[in-house]
């Protein structure tokens, strides 16, 4: 496990202390929101994989996948639910869920790459029984239905940064969860480009907020901030 200090590699934008992060545009786009970044990426680190069987970075950290776990452990989400691990990129998250014992899981990625990645990693952990789709999440065209829970670690952050058509992206993300979700179902998001308040603001219709999870803080000029925020919705009709 690593320390408390979560990884933020890839943030546009940590939360900001002094609490003025209230507008939805306030960070620029960035090469981390194009499909062409993440191929690359994953392509290298399947390469990595298969030489030397390096899974590559977890990101935000083995402790951004325990917060959440935790959280499921007490909501009491059963073995059998229904799992979507929405833009899965190196299956980590896959892994460990399979390991916590939960047995129906899938997970997507818009990333070619990123699936064969995790195609290898399942097999070389005997983890065959897990799903994983190539699928842009924005454009699924109602393949996503009936799922229990739903976790993003980075998606929205990447899909904010596009540097075309961010708002539409954004307003996409949304629908596509709505349709995702069954009623009732819930859903984890980690992010460090967005606070609290600006995630409630943009998951407030149709969702329900019921928690934020604890994540490390700091303190400068006598203000205290979060470098992520983790926040559980419920799905409403």
């Amino acid at each position: 496990m690593e320390d408390a200090t979560d990884s933020t590699h890839g943030c546009g934008n940590p939360s900001d202390p002094e609490g003025d992060r209230c507008s939805d545009n306030d960070f620029g786009p960035s090469v981390l929101g194009t499909k062409d970044y993440w191929e690359d990426a994953y392509q290298k680190e399947l390469e990595t994989f298969k030489d030397i069987g390096d899974v590559g970075e977890i990101w935000f950290g083995e402790e951004s996948m325990s917060r959440v776990l935790r959280w499921m452990d007490k909501a009491k989400i059963p073995e059998n639910a229904a799992i979507l691990d929405i833009g899965t990129g190196n299956g980590a998250f896959l892994v460990e869920l399979a390991k916590h014992g939960y047995r129906n899981l899938t997970g997507i990625d818009y990333s070619a790459a990123s699936i064969e990645l995790v195609r290898n990693v399942l097999q070389a952990e005997d983890l065959t029984e897990v799903t994983v789709k190539e699928m842009d999440f924005l454009n699924c065209q109602g393949e996503l239905m009936d799922f229990d829970v739903c976790i993003d670690k980075g998606t929205y952050d990447a899909i904010s940064l596009n540097p075309h058509d961010t708002e539409k992206g954004k307003k996409l993300y949304v629908q596509a969860l709505k349709d995702a979700l069954k009623d009732k179902g819930f859903f984890a998001i980690t992010s460090c480009n967005w606070t609290k308040e600006q995630l409630l603001d943009r998951f407030r219709e149709g969702f329900e907020f019921v928690q934020a999870l604890p994540t490390p803080s700091f303190q400068f000029g006598g203000k205290t901030g979060n470098n992520v925020t983790a926040l559980i919705f419920k799905r409403v009709h």
